[in-house]
């Protein structure tokens, strides 16, 4: 195993927590979303012992199931959501600028337009005023440009409209972010376990919590960490985790949110697209060799560890994407699809996009303190929001965040080379094992660029423990491969066994659990409503055992 401080495996997992359980810690965060990991993050680099801990794998819920975008939100100008915005788009550029430049990549977008001289005044003052805000965090990226009927068909064939406006984004990769916020806090201090559920918190006779008991699903052993404070950091899951501690919970709501991986060859476009349908707005994004097109936003009260996507989600996204689209495209051009849930706080509307995507931090008095709503996007914010919190439950004198300051592992310049861009100065690391092992240099299916050091990579530094971490999270082979990963299960698994030292039985009951979780969701993307959807998907199990709903 690696030496590196930030690498994330089998075995720094093991004895990060067993020192949790020995020493205690000051801080103990629940959830590996992107705000549980920038908790982490935060907490170690002002000094504090702090500890994580996430039931499934880093990332596993809406941090990797996202449109992949840092942004600051055009459609909420119309809310009149300056702030919002405007944090957003400051944070953007911070990630662009310092943080994680290699991980982020800037995209131009072009809503077409309709109508020839309200629309494109309307559009073009909000866009504007997009670009200004984010110009007071000194934007990198260019002005927008308006577009005629000829350029805007030079940019994108694949429009039919009469003009268009062209702006800037960018994009990440959302699950790699989030693993490399974690590593970044193994850097600075922060233990952190995978595969290690929240069962209990316990409190002192005056009421304050002084334990959680955590149950290592891995091992099936249970173990009491002491601490001055828990970060309640789990998204759709918080009222579950302030039930535990005997609150009443926040009331989040969850939103689902459905996006499709068609191939880049089926809309011919040099840049992103940006739709309004009858509720939201609607992002065809460019994704390497393939599309995004989303999202959905409805409501949902299933199950929460799988959400599940049916026809009738597929077909809106295709009905909507086509209705400016020269040449439609179908269900047959989807090669991959994602459900995510959005953790909303209750607003006085029910419809969920006008839920409330600001975040709250609440302190519930008695050393528990919870985050939750709010954007990918301004995850570092809640994080210090929330560690500001929680420091008034531990000693005086402690610093403030400066994480806005702290590049991520593998900081580098941006490059048009796919390693550096995925693993920035860490790609070393990766070339060190290749190097050992030249049948770790070839590719691992014919259909899509991961390669063999790759997959070894995801567990020895990314703390991969099964087949879905490395083949949905690590990689993104699940869903950019009409196979859905299948066609790399095994050479995946025999990678994984040689460095998790798996028997016959767990090898062959890996496999079973990922062909099952395939099985289960095209299952599910073919019923026509929520709940049959659901049903068909919970046809598989989840392969750690005690991972609640």
């Amino acid at each position: 195993m690696p030496d590196d401080t930030s690498a994330l495996n089998h075995v720094q997992r093991r004895t990060h927590l067993e020192k949790m359980a020995r020493e205690g810690v000051e801080v103990l965060v629940v959830g590996g979303g992107v705000t549980g990991a920038g908790a982490a993050l935060d907490a170690a680099a002002r000094g504090l012992r702090v500890g994580l801990v996430e039931q499934r794998d880093y990332a596993s819920g809406t941090s990797s199931r996202s449109s992949k975008m840092f942004h600051g939100g055009l459609r909420y100008l119309e809310r009149f959501d300056f702030g919002l915005v405007r944090e957003a788009l400051r944070e953007r550029n911070l990630m662009l600028d310092v943080l994680c430049p290699h991980l982020v990549t800037p995209v131009s977008f072009i809503y077409p337009l309709e109508h020839h001289f309200w629309e494109r005044l309307y559009v073009g003052a909000g866009v504007l005023l997009y670009e200004v805000l984010a110009r007071m965090a000194s934007n990198p990226l260019p002005w927008h440009q308006h577009l005629g009927r000829r350029r805007l068909h030079r940019l994108a064939p694949a429009l039919d409209a009469i003009g268009g406006i062209r702006y800037w984004d960018s994009v990440v990769d959302d699950a790699r972010h989030t693993m490399t916020v974690a590593r970044t806090a193994a850097a600075q201090g922060a233990l952190l376990a995978n595969s290690a559920r929240v069962v209990g918190i316990d409190s002192d006779r005056a009421g304050r919590i002084e334990s959680v008991r955590v149950v290592d699903l891995e091992r099936g052993r249970e173990m009491s960490i002491q601490t001055s404070v828990v970060v309640n950091a789990t998204g759709v899951w918080t009222d579950d985790v302030e039930e535990l501690a005997g609150e009443h919970g926040l009331n989040v709501r969850a939103s689902k949110g459905v996006h499709l991986l068609v191939p880049r060859d089926r809309i011919d476009s040099e840049t992103g697209i940006i739709l309004r349908t009858e509720v939201s707005v609607l992002f065809v994004i460019p994704w390497d060799r393939h599309w995004i097109v989303g999202t959905t936003d409805t409501p949902w009260s299933l199950n929460r560890a799988h959400p599940a996507a049916s026809r009738t989600d597929i077909e809106y996204l295709l009905t909507w994407v086509n209705t400016s689209l020269r040449s439609p495209i179908s269900a047959t051009d989807v090669v991959g699809v994602y459900a995510g849930l959005r953790p909303l706080l209750t607003g006085e509307s029910e419809e969920t996009s006008k839920l409330s995507r600001e975040h709250a931090v609440i302190d519930r008095g008695n050393g528990m303190i919870s985050v939750a709503g709010g954007k990918y996007t301004t995850y570092r914010v809640m994080a210090a929001d929330a560690i500001d919190a929680a420091t008034r439950y531990i000693r005086d004198g402690i610093p403030p965040s400066s994480t806005s300051a702290i590049p991520l592992v593998g900081a580098a310049p941006r490059s048009d080379d796919r390693l550096n861009g995925r693993y920035g100065t860490l790609v070393e690391e990766l070339r060190e094992l290749a190097a050992i092992d030249a049948e770790l240099s070839r590719p691992v299916v014919a259909d899509a660029p991961y390669l063999m050091a790759e997959l070894r990579y995801a567990v020895t530094h990314e703390g991969a423990l099964h087949l879905d971490d490395v083949l949905t999270r690590r990689t993104r082979l699940s869903v950019e491969t009409r196979h859905r990963g299948m066609d790399a299960v095994r050479p995946t698994a025999r990678i994984m066994a040689d460095v998790l030292g798996w028997d016959q039985a767990t090898f062959d009951r890996e496999i079973d659990h990922y062909e099952a979780r395939v099985r289960a969701e095209l299952d599910s993307q073919s019923q026509p409503d929520d709940r049959t959807a659901d049903a068909a998907r919970m046809g598989a199990p989840d392969v750690r055992t005690g991972v609640s709903e």
